[in-house]
């Protein structure tokens, strides 16, 4: 089953996503600061990382740019999951991001269906495993 670091400092949208995550079938691991999520990246090895960009301490960026300095966790891909624009997507690939969600985008005020299944079509482009009947492929 892919296992799923969820990196974000807002406890409740941290909980919800981990809520709907879990329940959709993923195993989920969750840091609310950098330097967590890092060290779980090391520790736990996580299939793909989930990571929100606006964090305290130490940015997304910052994290996104340490794991992949890091032979240890470099292959690992990272989503970035953030609640800043769509014009900050080329610069995070260009950092190392290998897929963009937009929080706003995904209307999570009204239930993680649009996430599911946005984060269903990056797995799978990435040959990762989904849960059958998660976020089924458009036709």
């Amino acid at each position: 089953m892919t296992k799923i670091l969820l990196v974000d400092d807002s406890k409740f949208l941290r909980m919800a996503t981990e809520r709907a995550l879990a329940r959709a079938g993923y195993v989920v691991i969750t840091a609310s600061d950098g330097s967590k999520a890092i060290e779980l990246a090391k520790s736990d090895r996580p299939d793909v990382i989930l990571l929100d960009m606006l964090l305290p301490g130490m940015s997304g960026p910052e994290v996104l740019m340490a794991l992949k300095k890091d032979s240890g966790t470099a292959g690992i891909p990272v989503v970035a999951f953030t609640g800043l624009s769509q014009k900050n997507a080329m610069r995070l690939q260009k950092d190392g991001a290998c897929a963009f969600l937009e929080k706003s985008a995904l209307e999570l005020d009204k239930g993680c269906d649009a996430l599911l299944t946005a984060f269903a079509e990056i797995l799978r482009k990435l040959k990762l495993e989904v849960p059958v009947g998660v976020g089924a492929p458009r036709p």
